[in-house]
C-alpha cells in the first residue's frame, strides 16, 4: 500500500480535485481507497432510522449492512481521536490510499491552493509537501501541476506516493 495527501486550506478544491482524479487512477487499474478528515462535527447515519437510534441508545459501535455496502459507525464518547497510523490501519489493502486533510501530518503531500481563497501558501513551512495543485503560478522546485489538470495530479500523486511504512515512520 501507497499513501499521499491532498492538503490545503477550506474552499481551495481538495474534494473536487479528488473526485476527478480518483476515477482516473481507478481507470488505470489502481484500487484507491481514501481518508477524510472532518474539522467540524459530521454524522453519516440519519436521525430516526434504526441504527441511529442503536448510536444514540449508547452503543459504541454500529455496524450497518445492506447487500450493497456496510459501514462501521463508532463512537469516541470522551475518548481522543485516533490519529492518522490508527485509521490507516483499519483499511483493507489497496494500492494507493488518499489522505484528504491532516494538513499538519509528516505523510507527503500535495497542496492544493486557490488563489482567490487569499490565504498563504503551506510548502514554505511544510516540508511534507511534494507537490502543488494550484490555479495561479508559483516560483518552487517541486513539481507543480494546475487545479484543473486531475491526469496531471494523478500522475504527481503515483510518482510522489510513498509505502505505508515510510509513511508512518513521517507520522510517527
Amino acid at each position: 500500500m501507497k499513501v499521499i495527501g491532498l492538503a490545503g486550506w477550506s474552499g481551495a478544491g481538495k474534494t473536487t480535485l479528488l473526485a476527478k482524479v480518483v476515477p482516473l487512477l481507478v481507470a488505470k487499474g489502481v484500487s484507491v481507497s481514501t481518508i477524510k478528515h472532518a474539522h467540524k462535527r459530521f454524522d453519516l447515519d440519519v436521525p430516526g432510522k434504526d441504527s441511529w437510534v442503536h448510536r444514540q441508545a449508547g452503543a459504541t459501535e454500529t455496524l450497518i449492512s445492506s447487500d450493497r455496502r456496510w459501514a462501521l459507525l463508532h463512537e469516541l464518547r470522551e475518548a481522543p481521536p485516533l490519529r492518522l497510523p490508527d485509521l490507516l490501519a483499519k483499511l483493507e489493502p489497496v494500492d494507493l490510499v488518499i489522505i484528504e486533510g491532516f494538513k499538519s501530518e509528516g505523510h507527503p503531500k500535495i497542496e492544493v491552493h486557490r488563489g482567490a481563497n487569499g490565504k498563504e501558501w503551506l510548502f514554505p513551512q511544510d516540508t511534507a509537501i511534494v507537490g502543488i495543485a494550484t490555479d495561479v503560478a508559483v516560483i518552487t522546485r517541486l513539481p507543480v501541476a494546475h487545479l484543473d489538470d486531475a491526469a496531471a495530479v494523478a500522475s504527481m500523486m503515483l510518482a510522489s506516493a510513498v509505502s505505508i511504512s515510510d509513511a508512518l515512520e513521517r507520522v510517527g
